[in-house]
């Protein structure tokens, strides 16, 4: 979760590593921290806190060097104070880390046994006591680091730099994303590829178990018994200023904007109308191991979890094969009925979230194929599946999930389309049709953007409510747990998302007056029934905000508020029903004064259990 940041070369590495950690402050903001190598030492300052209250700390202390660590933290072991904050020293050894040392506890009693003092409550101070031991030992760095690692349990993503070797820099991975940049006269090394963007686009990603060398010059990566490996090198084509929030108050809101055209980006070059299918080159299977899979599975976590719900109604009706749907966190620690000649699918914006790159491990090892829907080109789930599908998002900053969530759903249906015209349970006049009705979606987003201002109202109307109720019934039930995801994230209001069946099963024992309820209502088989939900939460003489097809005037004059959803086939109704939800979750969350894009307790990317 926490962000790290490296460099060596011939400038000053304060500004780089300060601009690196802006970058990857999505990934933690409890505290921040660089160690730099001054002269013959090196000196660590560390602050509570986000990232600027650091950056005053340099500016009344300033740290002069070119070899230098950082890292932006996401507290996990030890509360969030300065004691705690990374980087980490053992005499003349630093490092910072990302992931969790499992057996820390005891590697801390024998440490302690052999004379180590620790100054805080981390797990990764272990690690650091560690490679000093082995260095005291003789060892180099690079030895002393491949060392430490056998000792430890878990996952890491670490750089290490040592007094005793000024000018080298290790690198390590095991269940933690890390990835090296290079310039003629410098090397970088970060949790994220937009740490760097601003100097390098060349890039290597790390593999499990690798160790790199990095100087100003060259890196160069070993296992972790010092054999050579060789990773193939990477160049980043997305623009960096994708990064930036180009006139927006909050990256939240530019990505809920942007989502028009990385639906659209989804899309392009991956259908045809003469035949009516979606075309997948990275797709990794045959048509005939398709057309053999028996079950498939979805597993995911969080946001991408919903998607997958989706995905679930989706796939079963358009390509007629079961779908199961799992947690990441709890598929992991069962053992599931995977087969032979089952699809898994994982679903995963960053690539690196830990449950569901075990998940997708897990079903490798009992023969299924893996294919994953994900946003990070050249992320580890992306390298570790069979296929991959990519929602070419560009990066997305905000904490709270919006324009990767609707290029998942996107994702979906393209491979629901694929499925479905290979399997041949869709002839091809019915792709063309679905085409027709896909294709139309980014224009209809964009009209509901433009009606922002009526979200605006609603969400004056009821941000000061404490507790909110989400309905949604068929494909849309998915969404509604969405929707309350969303304005607990990042506004605090307790909010739960219920199918709208399941209310008088005990979710009704709490509607009153003071309980907004949104009711999600499209013009589908199931809408009467909807109607009738909404009749009973009225009854209760709850407040209720509904989403509804346009045209339609029946729950407009029951409803207290209501916002009308440009019609389309009912499969893809969730896409324009999310807009809105993530507009009304962003508005009352501003007018809580909350952090937006960086909500408390969370970060972007789940790389730890």
């Amino acid at each position: 979760m926490c962000g790290i940041v490296g460099y060596v070369g011939n400038q000053e590495a304060v500004p780089i590593l300060i601009g690196g950690l802006a970058k990857l402050e999505y990934r933690g903001y409890d505290s921040a921290g660089v160690a730099v190598l001054q002269g013959q030492k090196i000196e660590v300052r560390r602050s509570v806190g986000k990232l600027v209250n650091l950056q005053k700390s340099l500016e009344d202390n300033a740290l002069k060097g070119t070899v230098g660590i950082g890292h932006t933290r996401w507290a996990t072991h030890g509360k969030p104070s300065e004691q705690n904050a990374h980087p980490h020293r053992s005499k003349g050894c630093v490092l910072v880390h990302n992931g969790i040392i499992e057996n820390y506890q005891p590697l801390k009693q024998q440490l302690e046994k052999e004379g180590y003092k620790f100054q805080s409550e981390t797990d990764t101070e272990v690690v650091a006591h560690l490679i000093d031991k082995y260095l005291q030992k003789g060892q180099g760095l690079a030895d002393a680091v491949r060392a430490a690692t056998k000792d430890v349990r878990g996952s890491y993503a670490l750089a290490v730099i040592s007094e005793k070797e000024p000018g080298t820099m290790i690198a390590a991975r095991s269940g933690c994303p890390l990835v090296i940049g290079r310039t003629k006269d410098a090397s970088f090394v970060a949790s994220d590829v937009m740490a760097m963007l601003a100097h390098t686009r060349d890039v290597t990603y790390l593999e499990e178990g690798d160790v790199a060398v990095v100087t100003q010059h060259e890196a160069t990566l070993t296992d972790v018994d010092g054999h050579a490996v060789v990773r193939k090198p990477a160049k980043i084509t997305w623009d960096a200023s994708a990064a930036e929030k180009s006139g927006y108050p909050h990256f939240m809101l530019k990505e809920i904007h942007e989502q028009p055209q990385t639906i659209l980006d989804t899309m392009r070059g991956r259908y045809s109308y003469e035949t009516g299918e979606a075309d997948l080159p990275d797709i990794g299977l045959t048509p005939k191991e398709f057309a053999a899979v028996d079950r498939m599975w979805i597993v995911a976590c969080g946001t991408s979890w919903h998607a997958g719900l989706v995905g679930k109604y989706l796939l079963e009706e358009m390509v007629r094969t079961p779908v199961q749907v799992d947690i990441g966190s709890e598929f992991r620690y069962r053992d599931p009925l995977v087969g032979k000649n089952d699809l898994f699918v994982t679903i995963s914006q960053s690539g690196e979230t830990a449950d569901t790159l075990a998940a997708a491990r897990e079903a490798k090892g009992k023969g299924a194929k893996v294919v994953s829907i994900v946003n990070v080109v050249g992320s580890t789930l992306a390298r570790e599946s069979d296929g991959v599908l990519y929602t070419h998002c560009g990066p997305e900053i905000g904490v709270a999930s919006t324009k990767a969530f609707t290029a998942q759903l996107t994702a979906l249906y393209l491979l629901a389309l694929h499925l479905a015209r290979v399997r041949k349970v869709m002839a091809a006049a019915d792709g063309k049709a679905w085409l027709d009705r896909l294709v139309r979606l980014p224009s209809l987003v964009e009209q509901i953007l433009g009606r922002e201002a009526e979200i605006v109202v609603i969400a004056k109307r009821y941000y000061k409510k404490r507790n909110f109720l989400f309905l949604g019934r068929g494909i849309n039930f998915p969404i509604a747990l969405e929707g309350a995801l969303k304005l607990k994230e990042i506004s605090y209001i307790h909010a739960e998302g219920y199918a709208a069946g399941e209310m008088k099963h005990g979710p009704i024992a709490l509607i009153d007056k003071d309980m907004p309820v949104v009711v999600l209502a499209p013009k589908d088989r199931l809408y009467e029934k909807t109607v009738s939900n909404l009749m009973e939460v009225k009854a209760r003489r709850a407040p209720v905000i509904a989403l509804v097809a346009e045209g339609e005037l029946e729950l407009g004059k029951t409803a207290d508020a209501v916002f009308t959803i440009p019609e389309t086939h009912p499969l893809l109704s969730p896409i324009l029903f999310t807009i809105p939800l993530q507009l009304l979750a962003y508005h009352i969350a501003v007018l809580c004064g909350a952090d937006v894009d960086q909500p408390r307790n969370l970060a972007k990317s789940v790389t730890v259990e």
